[in-house]
């Protein structure tokens, strides 16, 4: 877990907020994944993996911020 301490807190707020997010119209694509999950209507592996693209930025962002809290 040390490579995660060694991104810049800076660059994944920027990839959260940019690949995380995008495509913003008409919602957020990541948004649109997780509707689809909870409806159980996320079948195909391109589904899977968008979802998988999408979400990595928020999840390593989520694991530094914890880290970071932990640390002091």
């Amino acid at each position: 877990m040390q490579f995660i301490d060694e991104i810049p807190l800076a660059l994944l707020v920027a990839m959260a907020l940019t690949l995380g997010l995008a495509p913003f119209v008409p919602e957020p694509h990541i948004w649109e994944k997780l509707k689809m999950l909870a409806a159980g209507d996320l079948r195909r592996a391109v589904d899977w993996f968008d979802l998988l693209l999408h979400a990595t930025p928020w999840v390593l962002l989520a694991i530094r911020l914890i880290r970071m809290s932990i640390r002091g």
